[in-house]
């Protein structure tokens, strides 16, 4: 499989990444075990949950605990050093290549380890972005800065009542721009990936095109996964290939069997391999 993989690789016109939480946790980003036991101990043993996807969704007291959670996670998780080099093993493996990548993830990774920004469409949100928790207008606010006061100001799982972001145009609460509930923001700069996606399809609706899926689960499988599976059954020289650790497949009635390389093993490790 990895030989048929290298082949399609080589010989494509196009290469369509969509990239899910398995690419982030084979680059070192798991958010249970001893990184959240590191990182997170004392909220474990106040709050009760085991790992940072759950403890974002925690009913914190007081914005204070709220934002020394969120802080602690998003400064880890998005503002620390890459784990591993998965990301950048990744960009040696396409770079020169036509390529356009869509993700679910929002630890900006891509970004962060020297991806063109305008191959990228992150559809779910980023880590390093603010919004109005209403919202009362559809902008977003780079947070770097705050994140880091609240990070390394933070006292007994409480940030102080100065750093608590708030909205420069309402004066309400901010939140993260995750994709969460209906308010989340799509800003201008979301749409505008969403269209250079668009046209990135549409410019190679007939090219040899590789549809490579790296970590999708079943969590939202209709913003990828699904429309990979589509587009390859639809699309005259296309192939789908899977590479997630305990999740490669294609189901029968996608209909695409026989133009599908489904490879269930690590992520970087299959890239290593790859180069």
């Amino acid at each position: 499989m990895i030989e048929r993989l290298r082949k399609a690789i080589n010989e494509s016109e196009a290469i369509v990444i969509g990239a899910g939480a398995g690419l982030s946790t084979s680059a070192g980003y798991t958010y249970s075990g001893e990184r959240f036991t590191e990182n997170f101990a004392d909220f474990e043993e106040r709050y009760g949950f085991t790992d940072m996807y759950s403890g974002g969704f925690c009913p914190y007291p007081t914005p204070n605990e709220f934002w020394a959670f969120w802080s602690r996670n998003v400064f880890i998780n998005r503002y620390s050093e890459i784990p591993k080099p998965v990301y950048s093993d990744l960009l040696r493996l396409v770079d020169g290549r036509n390529y356009f990548v869509i993700t679910t993830n929002v630890d900006h990774c891509f970004q962060r380890s020297g991806f063109d920004k305008s191959r990228l469409f992150y559809t779910q949100g980023d880590y390093g972005l603010f919004q109005c928790s209403l919202p009362c207008h559809s902008k977003t606010y780079d947070n770097e800065a705050a994140i880091t006061a609240m990070y390394e100001r933070q006292s007994d799982m409480r940030v102080p009542d100065e750093l608590i972001p708030r909205c420069p145009v309402c004066g309400r609460p901010m939140s993260m721009n995750l994709r969460v509930d209906d308010t989340f923001v799509e800003d201008e700069g979301w749409h505008e990936a969403a269209g250079r996606y668009a046209d990135f399809l549409s410019a190679n609706y007939e090219a040899k095109t590789l549809f490579l899926d790296l970590g999708s689960g079943m969590n939202t499988p209709v913003i990828f996964k699904f429309p990979f599976w589509k587009m390859t059954r639809e699309r005259p020289d296309a192939l789908y290939a899977c590479v997630n650790l305990g999740g490669a497949y294609v189901p029968a009635r996608a209909g695409i069997s026989g133009r599908s390389v489904c490879i269930d093993g690590d992520i970087g490790a299959v890239i290593r391999e790859l180069l």
